[in-house]
């Protein structure tokens, strides 16, 4: 069954050369295998798109395609190359020798926010910024509909002019960029009016992010070739997204580790007890405090802390207890906690004398501030 050039290329079948040019550059910057590192299959898909460009674009061939005649390709791939100059201009897709093949679009920085469980487990984001990127009206190649991309007159495309002078220590030679093209290594019979031929102009980005589990504040995801684009087919610069995880009153993080504080009271802390604490994954555990504990006592709950970036284990969670001595008693809770001195023949200040001052009452000198 015969390929479906036009469904390929992406085009309907009465366009004309421009649109085929234009749908082949924009196709080709897609599938080159130059710009899908590590995709085995990259190659194939490019030469099907080149093929149908090839036939589509030469009016002998295009007409005996139309007809339902078979079309020999087995010739038409002597040299990827030279089919990419042909459309790219002098200095192919990716540039040439000149000032093209060095130009690349603007690194992007953006900042998000995150909690701490998106940051711990991951997450999926929307991301939008303000950046160059390829002209939607001439698919990046800066050319007017209906007009030409030709190699430039003043360098044959290659972006470079060269120049030889005479001095005393003999012939020099200088290269310069040339002045025609400004180093594109191309021309355009009329300039897009968009992007003024330059291929590109200023546009919102949306893109959706996929922050990986672990991630910590001040982490930087490096997506290579989503920055902003450069002039005419230049390679694109990278979109840096930087993370800033927000505090959790819940807990502190250290590295892969978790901290959660909690305050007791001292009889809990004298007897024991049991307390619920948060997980960072939703739901609480129980902790047994044992009786005893100072002031200050840890607890490791192995695992709940957040995942290892790019591993497989997870911190801990450190529970850590604190004692909490209560700043006003009631009457009978004095009484009590005098008797448990006595038992324990502990000689707290007499009854009154650690009781705060009187409102209007004299001013007590200085040895007595603090109840001494």
């Amino acid at each position: 069954m015969a390929k479906d050039y036009y469904r390929i290329l992406g085009v309907d079948r009465d366009a004309d050369a421009g649109e085929i040019k234009r749908a082949f550059r924009r196709l080709a910057r897609e599938t080159h295998p130059d710009a899908n590192p590590g995709d085995l299959q990259a190659e194939e898909r490019f030469r099907e798109v080149a093929e149908a460009y090839e036939v589509l674009s030469d009016p002998d061939r295009r007409r005996s395609y139309d007809r339902g005649e078979q079309i020999d390709v087995s010739g038409l791939f002597s040299d990827f190359d030279d089919l990419l100059r042909s459309v790219f201009g002098g200095s192919g897709m990716f540039g040439g020798s000149g000032v093209t093949r060095s130009s690349r679009g603007q690194d992007v920085l953006v900042r998000i926010g995150l909690s701490l469980e998106e940051a711990a487990f991951g997450a999926e984001t929307q991301v939008e910024f303000d950046a160059e990127g390829v002209c939607s009206t001439c698919d990046g190649d800066g050319a007017a509909a209906g007009a030409e991309v030709l190699s430039c007159r003043g360098c044959g495309g290659a972006g470079l002019v060269r120049t030889t002078r005479q001095s005393f220590f003999g012939s020099m030679m200088t290269t310069t960029t040339c002045p025609r093209c400004r180093g594109r290594g191309r021309e355009v019979t009329r300039a897009c009016r968009r992007c003024g031929g330059s291929g590109i102009h200023s546009q919102i980005h949306s893109l959706q992010v996929e922050i990986p589990a672990g991630v910590s504040d001040g982490n930087r995801l490096r997506l290579r070739g989503r920055g902003a684009a450069a002039p005419l087919g230049g390679m694109a610069g990278d979109l840096y997204v930087e993370v800033e995880v927000r505090s959790d009153s819940r807990f502190e993080r250290q590295g892969d580790h978790l901290i959660h504080r909690v305050a007791i009271g001292f009889t809990e802390a004298a007897l024991g007890a049991e307390i619920k604490i948060p997980l960072l994954e939703g739901g609480f555990q129980t902790l047994r405090i044992p009786p005893g504990i100072q002031p200050g006592w840890v607890k490791r709950l192995t695992g709940h802390g957040t995942p290892q970036m790019g591993g497989r284990r997870r911190g801990d969670l450190l529970v850590e207890v604190d004692v909490e001595v209560p700043k006003a008693l009631t009457p009978d809770e004095e009484d009590l906690l005098r008797k448990l001195a006595e038992l324990r023949g502990e000689a707290p200040l007499p009854r009154g004398m650690g009781s705060r001052r009187r409102r209007g009452s004299r001013k007590k000198r200085p040895d007595r501030e603090m109840g001494w």
